[in-house]
């Protein structure tokens, strides 16, 4: 669930963004908890249906908390959400967790042609 309302955030943030024109494109950055990026892009992509992003292509960029065990000196990216509780080398309990939790929408692209009246060829 926690995919859900991250994806329906990173729309609703693009839809006000684009003021009314289509998007194309997102570039989002999702740093901390380990989140599945093909469960975040389909529910960008239902979240986006009936709006300006509806289609727009998703490129997300993760950037994973990581964690150092004081006990057995392991350190590196969280890949899943006991990784944050206890070191997933040893199990000891002393560890150090750090990164952002930020959720960015770095950037959106609006079609070009959004507005721009064609005349007939």
């Amino acid at each position: 669930m926690h995919e859900t309302g991250l994806s329906e955030a990173i729309v609703a943030a693009a839809v006000r963004r684009a003021a009314g024109r289509r998007v194309t494109g997102l570039r989002v950055r999702v740093g901390g908890h380990p989140v599945d990026p093909e469960v975040v892009t389909q529910g960008i992509q239902l979240a986006a249906a009936g709006t300006v992003v509806a289609g727009a292509a998703v490129d997300l960029v993760l950037e994973p908390m990581t964690v150092h065990c004081h006990d057995c000196g392991r350190g590196g990216p969280v890949t899943d959400h006991l990784a944050m509780v206890a070191c997933p080398q040893c199990g000891g309990v002393d560890i150090d967790v750090a990164g952002s939790d930020d959720v960015v929408l770095e950037s959106i692209t609006l079609d070009s042609l959004a507005g721009v009246e064609l005349g007939a060829v």
